[in-house]
């Protein structure tokens, strides 16, 4: 299928844009995360007791949230799901002093415990509890080291696989961009102060298993470009290739932001958080494709002086 005919934009003209625009999100990003307002965990990782429930009467958050203030939870947060008045998501913590990590997470049922009571008061069928989960501080340590674990590893393997198929600097490029895709995600989460949890983390590496797929087709073009216009400069190629494979981009790029940006509108206040990350992750992944997979390249060959053939 083709969107339309083959364009003749000069993106590499751009370069210099993209990357300085790309290191003014990142830094921005950074410098908020690590210094100023901080990532928001989810249970998951920060650790506490996470409960939905459902009322059989409209209830307003402001009633739930007196009732769990009267027994010493005014901490818990509440937020609205579902249907209005009905669904409410409850997280509270409690950390326990000296306690080991079966203490913990005992401690954490219990005050699941008594979340759920305080709501039903004396009415055992004023609502209904859809789910609960309870995750202790030193368990939710553990997600956290082997999430960051996962996402390295997989940042090292496609650096491994890229350099093998293509060259080294092709493997740096594409390990450039994917790790300014997963920089830009986190800052845009911890300027909305979204939660990360194990689902958002899965959105991540999915996120780069898309990005990488598309980057890679650019570099299989430039290769096969290399030896049609051998006369034309790396840079007039990498231009040749991006125009060549943009249509392609394009498509698989917005049939899976519509279906995404569907969930998103329509999919509910529990799965938002990760339409939102991959909805981000898509336009992020275009851009990065486009505009920072092939200049890291032009960079590194200028800089280190390496060869421009390729792996056959």
């Amino acid at each position: 299928m083709q969107l339309f005919k083959t364009p003749h934009i000069n993106f590499m003209k751009y370069k210099y844009v993209a990357l300085l625009a790309t290191f003014a999100i990142v830094l921005a990003g950074v410098l908020n995360i690590t210094v100023f307002h901080g990532l928001k965990p989810g249970v998951d990782f920060g650790g506490g007791t996470l409960i939905r429930v459902e009322f059989k009467a409209p209830t307003p958050v402001g009633q739930v949230r007196k009732a769990l203030a009267d027994v010493g939870l005014g901490s818990s947060t509440i937020q609205e799901t579902g249907k209005k008045g009905y669904e409410y998501q409850i997280r509270t913590t409690q950390f326990v002093k000296g306690a080991d990590a079966q203490q913990e997470l005992e401690a954490h049922e219990k005050l699941a415990d008594k979340v759920i009571q305080t709501l039903r008061g004396d009415s055992p069928d004023k609502l209904t509890v859809i789910s609960r989960e309870t995750v202790g501080p030193q368990v939710g340590k553990e997600l956290r080291k082997k999430a960051t674990q996962a996402t390295i590893w997989a940042l090292i393997g496609m650096l491994i696989y890229i350099a093998v198929r293509f060259k080294l600097e092709y493997g740096v490029a594409a390990i450039f961009t994917l790790t300014q895709d997963v920089l830009i995600t986190m800052s845009l989460f911890s300027f909305t102060n979204r939660e990360i949890n194990l689902p958002i983390i899965a959105g991540i590496l999915t996120i780069v298993g898309f990005s990488i797929n598309d980057t890679i087709v650019i570099f299989d073009r430039v290769r096969e470009n290399s030896k049609i216009y051998r006369k034309e400069s790396v840079e007039q190629i990498m231009n040749i290739s991006l125009n060549q494979t943009l249509g392609r981009t394009l498509i698989t790029s917005g049939t899976v932001f519509l279906t995404v940006l569907a969930l998103y509108l329509f999919g509910g206040e529990v799965i938002n958080d990760f339409a939102f990350i991959m909805l981000i992750g898509v336009i992020e992944g275009v851009y990065s494709t486009i505009y920072l997979s092939c200049p890291v390249v032009l960079f590194w060959q200028k800089a280190f002086k390496t060869k421009k053939g390729f792996r056959r």
